[in-house]
C-alpha cells in the first residue's frame, strides 16, 4: 500500500484485543504513511489520549472492560474533532449504525479488507482536515470572535461555557473570580461577544495599576481646566464603552475612595467627569474580575460590602489549571498551532516524556504559564516534537517515580467508586443516578454490571 497525502503523518490509535488484528492494521496503515499506536483495551488508549491526542481512532466494537461505544464516548468527550471508525462483525452492524448516530465516522466489517479500511480512513482524515481548515479560516476572517475561545472539555469548562451561554444575553453585572492566569478576561470577552452588545466597544481596565486620582480620570474622564494640564475635555473609559461592556480587572485592588465613586455609578448609571458637575447617563454592561476572595476582603474591611453585592449578581469561578489536568493536552495543541504560525515552525507534537512532565506540573501561573512554556519551546525547538529538553530547566528536573505511580488508583477504580457513591446517594435509583453522571441509562447499566455494583 503506497503512502497517500491524506494519511501521511496522521496519528492513528488502533484498539483491538486481538494482537494479530492490531499487527495487520498497523502494518497497512504505516505503509500508507501513518504514525500508529496499538492498544488492547479502551482504558489504556484513552489514558494515552489524555496526554497526546490522535487524529483518528480505529476501535473494535467488542473489547474487554470498556466496549467500543464507551470508547467512542470517551474520545468525543476529550477531543470532538477526532474521528472514530468502529470495527465489527456482521452480527453487530445494527449496533455500529447506532454508534454512527452517536458520533462515530463509520464502521468497518470483519474480517477486515485493508484496502477498504485505508480508503475509509482517508475519508475520515479528509473530514478532520476540512474541519481544521474551516477553524483556521474562521480565525482569519473573524479574529475577534476567537479572542473568546475557551479551550477544554473538562466538566468545569463545560459548566463555565454553559453559564456564559445563559447570562451573555442578559444585562446583569457579572463577577469573575479565579487565580492569575486562569483566563478571566477571556471569559469577559466571551460574555461580550456572545451577547447583544457584541457590535459595540469592549474596554478593559486594570484597577490595580493606578492611584485613586488617575483611576478616576481614566474611568470617568475630565473637563477642560479640571487640573493643571487639562487643556481639553477628555471622556473616560466608561463613557467610551457606551452601549458596550466595561471590564474592570483586579477590582479588589481598587482604592477604597474610588470604590465609592464606582458604587454611585453602578447604582445610578450616570457619571460625573473630574472637574464637572453635570451627570452623564451611560448605558454599559459591567463585568468585574478579581484574583482575591472578595467576600473575605469584605470581612477584612478591604472592599466595600455594598459594592460587592452590586457586582455579585452572577459569579463565574475559574478553576486553577491543576484542577483540570485533562484539558492540558488540548491547550498544548492549541498553543502549538498558534506559535507555529507566529514563528513559522512545523512542530507537530509533544513527546510522551515532556507530556508527562507538563500534565503533572502544578502550574502556579495557570494557563498563562503553560502558554509561555509552549511559546518558548516552539521558538527554540529544532525537531518535529517538543522534548523534555525543550522545557524550562526547572521543569526538566520534574519526574514521576514508578513508586508514586503505583500508589495512584486507576481510572477504572476511581470510576467504580464514584458510581458506587452516586448509587448510594440516589438509593440505587438508576434514572436519577444516570442524570447525575450525565450518561445514558444503558451505559450506566453496563458499568454497574461490569463493576459488580448490582
Amino acid at each position: 500500500m503506497q503512502p497517500c497525502s491524506e494519511l501521511e503523518q496522521a496519528r492513528i490509535a488502533v484498539i483491538d484485543d486481538e494482537a494479530v488484528a492490531c499487527r495487520e492494521i498497523r502494518r497497512a496503515m504505516e505503509k500508507a504513511g501513518c504514525r500508529v499506536e496499538t492498544f488492547s483495551d479502551g482504558e489504556s488508549a484513552l489514558k494515552q489520549m489524555a496526554r497526546t491526542p490522535f487524529d483518528l481512532v480505529l476501535c473494535d466494537l467488542r473489547l474487554p472492560g470498556m466496549d467500543g461505544l464507551e470508547v467512542l464516548e470517551g474520545v468525543k468527550a476529550r477531543a470532538p474533532e477526532t474521528e472514530v471508525i468502529l470495527m465489527t462483525a456482521y452480527s453487530s452492524i445494527d449496533t455500529a449504525v447506532r454508534a454512527i448516530q452517536s458520533g462515530a465516522f463509520h464502521y468497518a466489517t470483519k474480517p477486515l479488507n485493508m484496502k477498504e479500511l485505508c480508503n475509509l480512513s482517508m475519508r475520515a482524515m479528509e473530514k478532520v482536515r476540512l474541519t481544521r481548515e474551516k477553524e483556521a479560516l474562521e480565525r482569519a476572517l473573524f479574529p475577534r470572535h476567537h479572542q473568546m475561545e475557551l479551550i477544554g472539555h473538562s466538566r468545569q469548562m463545560q459548566e463555565i461555557r454553559g453559564l456564559i451561554r445563559k447570562v451573555s444575553h442578559l444585562n446583569c453585572n457579572v463577577l469573575i473570580q479565579g487565580q492569575s492566569g486562569t483566563g478571566k478576561e477571556l471569559v469577559a470577552r466571551a460574555l461580550h461577544f456572545q451577547g447583544l452588545r457584541r457590535d459595540n466597544p469592549f474596554i478593559s481596565f486594570n484597577c490595580g495599576s493606578f492611584t485613586e486620582e488617575l483611576c478616576a480620570n481614566e474611568l470617568f474622564g475630565h473637563e477642560r481646566g479640571a487640573f493643571t494640564g487639562a487643556n481639553e475635555t477628555q471622556i473616560g473609559l466608561i463613557e467610551s464603552a457606551h452601549r458596550g461592556t466595561i471590564f474592570l480587572d483586579e477590582i479588589g485592588a481598587m482604592p477604597m475612595a474610588m470604590q465609592i465613586k464606582l458604587l454611585r455609578f453602578v447604582q445610578e448609571r450616570t457619571l460625573i467627569r473630574v472637574g464637572g458637575v453635570k451627570p452623564i447617563p451611560v448605558d454599559v454592561r459591567l463585568i468585574a474580575a478579581s484574583n482575591q476572595d472578595l467576600k473575605e476582603a469584605v470581612a477584612k474591611k478591604k472592599f466595600r460590602q455594598d459594592l460587592y453585592y452590586r457586582l455579585n449578581v452572577v459569579v463565574i469561578s475559574l478553576p486553577p489549571l491543576r484542577e483540570r489536568k485533562t484539558d492540558i493536552p488540548l491547550l498544548i495543541r492549541h498553543f502549538l498551532s498558534k506559535y507555529n504560525r507566529v514563528f513559522g515552525k512545523r512542530i507537530r507534537d509533544v513527546d510522551p516524556e515532556a507530556m508527562e512532565i507538563l500534565v503533572h506540573y502544578p502550574f502556579p501561573g495557570n494557563v498563562r504559564e503553560l502558554e509561555n512554556i509552549i511559546e518558548r519551546a516552539v521558538a527554540l525547538g529544532d525537531h518535529e516534537t517538543i522534548r523534555s529538553t525543550d522545557l524550562p530547566p526547572d521543569l526538566q528536573k520534574l519526574s514521576i517515580s514508578s513508586a508514586d505511580i503505583d500508589d495512584w488508583p486507576s481510572l477504572e477504580e476511581r470510576e467504580r467508586e464514584y458510581i458506587r457513591q452516586v448509587l448510594l446517594k440516589t438509593h440505587h435509583h438508576k434514572t436519577a443516578a444516570a442524570e447525575i453522571l450525565k450518561i445514558p441509562r444503558t451505559t450506566l447499566w453496563r458499568k454497574i454490571k461490569r463493576y459488580g455494583l448490582e
